[in-house]
């Protein structure tokens, strides 16, 4: 990914932060046939390794799970909320329109996993994703009905060995440029709007 300098991120506490919050990603493998791609939930094991490990399934239907030898190498594509910018918005008189966006990419070499890995990696899952609720899911399922999901799905794990991220947030724009596209985006009705005037504001906080 071509990521100019002044919108890479290198914080590796806060790469993890924006996977666990964008946590459905693009999966995408190569084959004798040409790309391969599956968009798949993950959870990230970020005490695992140098830079994390990532852990999901696919359909057993699916043939992806065919190419998680840990061998060959995938990539994890996590997209973040993204925002027309308006060169109106400016306080520069002359400027153009631009996109601006966050995104990480994870490449490893997925391995498939069975069971109990498989099992565990559901769990966290779901509790990833259930979070602190009144009315949680108790995952509390016959085991016939249990082990016959768990057999239509294949497990794999993806220790990272290459982590980018690139957010493209008016970083090379003025101060009172930057501000005017952060009033606008909040102002939006759009959800991916505020959430990247919400990401603008965290990145000049921090």
């Amino acid at each position: 990914m071509y990521i100019p300098d002044s919108f890479a991120v290198r914080d590796l506490g806060r790469v993890h932060e924006f996977i666990r919050h964008h946590g459905f990603a693009t999966l995408v493998s190569s084959s004798d046939q040409g790309p391969v791609a599956s968009h798949v939930p993950l959870w990230l094991d970020a005490s695992a390794g140098e830079q994390g490990v990532l852990h999901g399934h696919v359909a057993r239907a699916n043939p992806h799970w065919q190419l998680f030898n840990g061998e060959d190498r995938s990539l994890a594509v996590f997209h973040g909320p993204h925002a027309y910018v308006s060169p109106t918005w400016y306080a520069a008189r002359h400027a153009v329109p631009t996109w601006n966006y966050a995104v990480v990419h994870a490449t490893g070499r997925p391995r498939r996993v069975d069971e109990p890995e498989l099992r565990a990696a559901l769990e966290r899952l779901v509790e990833q994703y259930e979070g602190p609720r009144d009315d949680p899911w108790p995952g509390e399922l016959p085991e016939a009905m249990r082990r016959g999901l768990l057999d239509a799905i294949v497990g794999f794990e993806l220790p990272i060995e290459r982590l980018e991220a690139k957010f493209k947030l008016s970083q090379n724009r003025s101060g009172a440029d930057a501000r005017g596209v952060v009033e606008k985006l909040e102002a939006s009705d759009r959800e991916d709007d505020r959430g990247v005037a919400a990401l603008m504001r965290a990145l000049r906080e921090s």
